[in-house]
């Protein structure tokens, strides 16, 4: 047994460990993109500083990966109070809003990631504590019950969502400092984004490499920082330096080609085009011949293909386009 503890590994927490807190952007300088949101909220949270009121309350939507919660942060940091941080699943019952609302200091932004998934009857409690800055409670149940009335203080609520449709509209109405979507990224931006990545994580690479990288992270920060990581590794491993030999090598293993496509997507159309001769296919007929679920088909795998303009949704199922065909071609 001693022989074993002393062969056991030591793990310790690794600077660069962490993509959320190690890359994210400390300051608005440093955060790459997005420009008409940052001048946006600029505005907004200088004016409501200068005023010494807490800033209007903020709603930021978009896909994953492209900077809500680093925005999130920032806000509260140009205001210059501390966060909380939820997510909407988080908050299962009234009692818990409840919690975190009446331990919220003046001025503190609260944070609620994936806020489509709140329930309608907390969604509720939340409109008169983001209206009115009071948060009504019932106590008692039937002829007894009773309505008790806290005031709250003043605070900025900032909420993130990847599916803005499910929210109701009483409550998107209530974000009046303005609902922002994030937008994708240029390669030029995301390989700012990599190079002081790279800087943090101390690794040396070509800049060249960074524009490789960016071609294949779906204009996602997220994944472009999770490719240059993975990237890493194997440079580690092959104890070399991050060259474009190894880069390629990475692309190979995670079988990520030059468009980003990466092995479902590429099944997705060579299902189509090679067992229905481009479509069109509808979604249940797809699903049986990939293997994928339906909901894995709609909502990860085509999103991309159809921007990338390499599928069409007709009102008679799925159709590969003419660059599908070419893009197979060259893999």
């Amino acid at each position: 047994m001693a022989d074993s503890e002393k062969q056991r590994p030591t793990f310790e927490r690794d600077g660069a460990g962490n993509l959320d807190q190690t890359l994210r952007p400390q300051s608005w300088d440093e955060y790459v993109g997005q420009g008409k949101i940052k001048e946006n909220l600029r505005i907004l949270l200088t004016a409501a500083k200068e005023r010494g009121h807490a800033a209007e309350h903020i709603l930021l939507y978009g896909p994953p990966g492209l900077g809500k919660t680093t925005l999130a942060h920032l806000i509260s940091k140009t205001l210059g109070t501390n966060m909380r941080t939820t997510s909407g699943p988080a908050i299962e019952r009234i009692g818990d809003l409840a919690a975190i609302l009446t331990n919220l200091s003046p001025g503190d932004v609260l944070f609620i990631d994936e806020i489509h998934r709140l329930s309608k009857s907390i969604e509720e409690v939340l409109y008169p504590a983001m209206e009115s800055g009071v948060l009504d409670i019932i106590i008692g149940k039937g002829p007894s019950a009773r309505t008790v009335q806290l005031e709250l203080p003043p605070f900025t609520l900032v909420a993130a969502t990847t599916r803005i449709s499910l929210l109701s509209s009483p409550l998107r109405s209530r974000f009046s400092g303005g609902t922002f979507r994030l937008e994708f990224y240029a390669d030029t931006e995301i390989a700012q984004i990599l190079k002081r990545s790279a800087e943090l994580l101390s690794i040396h690479v070509e800049p060249s490499l960074f524009e490789q990288i960016a071609k294949r992270c779906r204009a996602t920060p997220r994944t472009a920082n999770y490719l240059l990581k993975r990237c890493r590794d194997l440079a580690q491993l092959e104890n070399t330096d991050l060259s474009a030999s190894i880069v390629e090598q990475t692309f190979d293993l995670l079988e990520i080609d030059t468009l980003g496509l990466t092995g479902p997507d590429r099944s997705l159309l060579n299902a189509l085009i090679n067992k229905f001769n481009g479509g069109p296919v509808g979604l249940n007929t797809m699903a049986a011949a990939t293997g994928e679920e339906m909901s894995t088909i709609e909502d990860v795998l085509e999103p991309y293909l159809i921007r990338q303009g390499l599928l069409e949704r007709t009102p008679r199922g799925r159709v590969a386009s003419a660059l599908a065909y070419d893009h197979l071609k060259e893999v």
